[in-house]
């Protein structure tokens, strides 16, 4: 191993120049539209109309990536960069081009003046790139709009990783944001005979946009006692002075690595079981470090000012000036040769092919992926003989085709389920058959399936389930995260920022297609009866249907063996959000698995055998989506055949939601011949529908008989109550959407005069019986589907 304690003068000065000329690169593209090395004396049309961008983390981010990649040729490290200060993405961009990385993923910015010029040109410019690290930025996993989640990602990409060390500078302003303060305790759960190391470094320069930071106006004695009661050893390097940094910030990071070889020594020759206290590091420096000292006589360096752009009005007395004299402050002229080349000696300092920490191969996670080995889903499948007569917790029979799915894949180590404390809860504990909980803190002997080998992440943060699954899936492994269904809003930024990541990097050429991020919301809003009203809330629905159509995906299985089918496919899926909903509490099981098969590979279908139309136009369409709505449906079919035998019912269900929007909307999305033809176009539709009623008529606005469909769903109503009172408060109940079927068919009427007058004393009569004897009426409770007597069709043969 090459000692690199120290530096010598002549590496000081190499790094030294690394430095200025990442920060020069950094300057010119957030201000240069032209005359790129300064040939000429600056003028105004030099400099773009509009700058944009941000300078005030930038040079803290250069310094630390020129001595990471110092470290990296010296001990042969293979390092992630995450960058949670994500407006620094000019500085990112600048370290990818000087090694030569950007070049190669993008042959128009060419290593010469003009190649230069294109860099200035396209930052934050229409046409160009954005002013934050994106997919568009070689060697990023982490988006620059993810404020609070650099430590999560860090850490999900440390896992099965054993070989990577991921650097993952925390900004002081993210500091402040509670996923990120729940991320430092991720140091739990990393295993270090097995996973990689997360290098925490905490870059205090002071300022905020506007403000400044907690954690930079408390003494250093005060964050060292913090870190060190979250279980890490922090170094400090602090100061204002270049070449005095650059000596202790090589000491610095010389001391962590070895601190990182001799843990992961340690616990991969002895199998130490004892948790380590990892090494991290507090970079004290000013904000805007190099840049103008004063603008107009007010502080910049070191200052809220420098935060976003210095100075902006480049017309203004001596501002043209004080951007030319900055830029060459640099000295550009011994950085790059005539041609616009950086100095040989200089461009020596960079790592070699996959070793640059801007192609790293773990950054473009999809050249990693490898599909998941899969069991047979159809092994795991409920018998059902028949629609409505076996009861199943269809989470329950999903847990043990996860189960399998673990087992297959330990060896490869590439799969992990994640989720906060709820793996039990929502009936998957079959994953404890083949794995613990992954946990590297002290273990008593009262606890349960616990170890630092464990593939089941739990920890109460859905932000650092989200993040640690992110991480993970980023890097080319999968996952699968369940939740309970009200809490997943927990993680609308996070899901709306890795959304906007897949869009975006589809549309990157070298970016490669990564496993699907997969939700299971179970607990939902139907069964809540000893949670209450703060435990519903089935609108995360609505949030994803907003991202782009060839990105999201919503599936209402109602029953298990559609669930099986569907988590199957999801987990096949690469470069989509994939969210499931399904009941874990017994339910009435309706499809055989090749019955269920056939349907959800359609997404939407008739279920003739609970219809009556064969033959005829129907008087009205019962349509479902989800498992209560569907059972609530079925159950008001039944009593509508009782009461009403001539209605002609047809009964169409609902498992891929896309499929309501039109084929132009959506992949996934009917013709509008096919639509018609499940919903006629004129005949009443009354729809029972899972999460808020508006989001139907949004899919389903452009429609034919869009006029015509009635829908019930969620209403905000709800208690601590029994689980059918909760379909009654919110009107999707059996019996209301029997009165629904009597309000809009209107050649029942008079008819059904005696049927409502029915329903109305019924509903009397439930909550008599509630509020007497704490459960449901026992027709509600024991009621089975009576259309079983009827001849089976073929999906029942």
């Amino acid at each position: 191993m090459v000692a690199d304690t120290s530096l010598t003068d002549h590496e000081l000065g190499l790094i030294d120049a690394w430095w200025r000329a990442a920060n020069y690169l950094s300057v010119g593209q957030v201000y240069l539209l032209d005359n790129p090395l300064l040939k000429i004396p600056l003028a105004i049309e030099h400099v773009k109309p509009r700058l944009l961008g941000h300078w005030g983390t930038v040079p803290g981010l250069n310094f630390i990536y020129a001595h990471l990649n110092r470290l990296i040729k010296a001990r042969d490290l293979n390092i992630l960069f995450v960058t949670g200060p994500g407006h620094g993405a000019p500085g990112i961009i600048a370290n990818a081009y000087l090694e030569g990385t950007y070049s190669e993923l993008c042959p128009a910015i060419t290593q010469d003046i003009e190649g230069i010029k294109r860099l200035f040109r396209q930052f934050s410019f229409p046409g160009g790139v954005p002013s934050h690290t994106a997919p568009e930025t070689p060697g990023s996993i982490h988006e620059g709009g993810e404020l609070g989640y650099s430590l999560s990602h860090a850490f999900g990409a440390a896992f099965d990783n054993p070989e990577l060390i991921i650097a993952c500078v925390v900004g002081d302003g993210e500091a402040e944001t509670g996923p990120l303060a729940a991320a430092w305790h991720s140091n739990k759960f990393l295993n270090p005979a097995s996973d990689g190391a997360v290098l925490p470094i905490l870059h205090l320069n002071g300022y905020k946009i506007a403000n400044p930071t907690v954690l930079a106006r408390i003494p250093s004695e005060e964050i060292r006692a913090l870190f060190e009661g979250y279980g890490y050893a922090p170094i400090f390097v602090e100061g204002h002075d270049h070449f005095q940094m650059h000596r202790k910030m090589a000491l610095a990071l010389s001391t962590a690595f070895s601190d990182i070889a001799k843990i992961q020594k340690t616990a991969r020759s002895e199998r130490n079981p004892e948790r380590p206290r990892w090494p991290m590091i507090v970079l004290r420096t000013p904000k805007g470090w190099s840049g103008p000292k004063t603008v107009d006589g007010q502080k910049t360096e070191g200052s809220w000012r420098s935060h976003q752009v210095p100075f902006s009005n480049i017309r203004a007395p001596g501002h043209l000036q004080l951007l030319e004299n900055w830029l060459r402050s640099y000295l550009p002229e011994r950085l790059f040769d005539d041609l616009g080349r950086l100095c040989p000696e200089i461009a020596a300092l960079a790592p070699e092919g996959a070793k640059r920490m801007s192609a790293n191969p773990h950054a473009n996670g999809g050249t990693k992926r490898r599909p998941l080995c899969l069991p047979d889903f159809t092994s795991f499948a409920v018998d059902v003989e028949a629609p409505g007569q076996v009861d199943a917790e269809a989470t329950r029979v999903l847990g043990g085709f996860l189960r399998d799915t673990m087992a297959a894949n330990k060896a490869n180590r590439n799969f992990r389920v994640f989720g906060p404390d709820e793996t039990a809860s929502n009936r998957l504990q079959a994953l404890f058959d083949v794995t613990d909980r992954s946990w590297n803190a002290e273990i008593i002997p009262d606890d349960d399936d616990l170890g630092p080998d464990g593939r089941v992440m739990e920890i109460l943060s859905e932000h650092t389930c989200q993040g640690w699954l992110e991480g993970y899936l980023l890097t080319g492994r999968h996952g699968f995260f369940s939740c309970y269904e009200a809490f997943i809003h927990i993680v609308d930024s996070m899901f709306n920022q890795h959304a906007k990541w897949l869009k975006t990097a589809r549309e990157v050429p070298w970016r490669q297609p990564i496993a699907s991020l997969n939700y299971l919301l179970t607990s939902h809003v139907w069964q809540q009866d000893h949670n209450g009203f703060s435990h519903q809330d089935p609108g995360f629905i609505d949030h994803v249907i907003n991202k782009k159509a060839d990105i999201v995906r919503v599936y209402l299985p109602p029953d298990a063996n559609t669930l099986l089918y569907v988590a199957d496919h999801c987990l096949r899926s690469w470069d989509r959000v994939n969210v499931i909903i399904a009941g874990k509490a017994p339910s009435p099981q309706w499809l055989s698995m090749d019955a269920a098969i056939k349907h959800c590979t359609e997404g939407i279908g008739i279920w003739e055998w609970a219809s009556n139309d064969r033959g005829s136009e129907p008087d009205v369409v019962m349509a479902c989506a989800g498992d209560v709505p569907t059972l609530e449906t079925l159950a008001a079919v039944d009593l509508l055949e009782q009461q009403i035998p001539e209605l002609k019912i047809r009964v169409v269900n609902v498992v891929d939601l896309m499929t309501l929007q039109s084929k132009e909307q959506h992949p996934h999305g009917l013709a509008d011949n096919d639509f018609d033809a499940l919903f006629t176009t004129d005949k009443p539709v009354i729809f029972a529908y899972h999460g808020y009623p508006t989001l139907i008529h949004r899919l389903t606005y452009k429609r034919t008989n869009h006029h015509n469909i009635h829908v019930r769903g969620y209403e905000e109503e709800g208690s601590t109550t029994t689980s059918f009172d909760m379909a009654v408060r919110n009107r999707i109940d059996r019996f209301h959407l029997i009165a629904a079927v009597i309000d809009w068919v209107p050649q029942l009427g008079a008819a059904a005069v005696y049927t409502k007058q029915a329903i109305r004393d019924k509903l009397v009569e439930h909550e008599r019986f509630i509020r007497t004897h704490g459960v449901d009426l026992p027709e509600v409770r024991n009621w089975r589907w009576k259309g079983a007597q009827r001849p089976a069709t073929d999906a029942f043969r």
